[in-house]
């Protein structure tokens, strides 16, 4: 079984930036496509980075594109997402996923992932 858990939201000013971490645990990360989703309060949950499980394929998207950055550590079991010009609407839950079998294509909706982690609250003030 796949555990996910999130570090790294918090409360900060527009303008500024945050690093989201997920570790990974219960199978070989190495071979699980990995995402991020968020989800703002009365809103669905929607995708904002995806990557293949080597690191060479990446997805986002458009509203962040050009200010996230999504990147994986295999050897230390790690998916991070690098988040630069924070504004409001970026305020959500953010969610680490992992695809349900290895080697799959790049998932981008919420029901192409298994598993999921509790989410990490991130809030930008204006």
């Amino acid at each position: 079984q796949v555990q996910l858990v999130e570090s790294g939201g918090g409360l900060v000013q527009a303008g500024a930036s945050l690093r989201l971490s997920c570790a990974f645990s219960g199978r070989t990360f190495s071979t699980y496509n990995m995402g991020w989703f968020r989800q703002a309060p009365g809103m669905e949950r929607e995708i904002v980075a995806a990557i293949g499980w080597s690191g060479y394929s990446t997805y986002y998207g458009d509203s962040v594109k050009g200010r996230f950055t999504i990147s994986r550590d295999n050897a230390k079991n790690t998916v991070s997402l690098q988040m630069n010009r924070l504004t409001p609407d970026d305020t959500a839950v953010y969610y680490c996923a992992s695809r349900g079998v290895p080697y799959r294509d790049l998932g981008y909706s919420v029901r192409d992932y298994a598993y999921w982690g509790q989410g990490t609250q991130v809030t930008v003030s204006s």
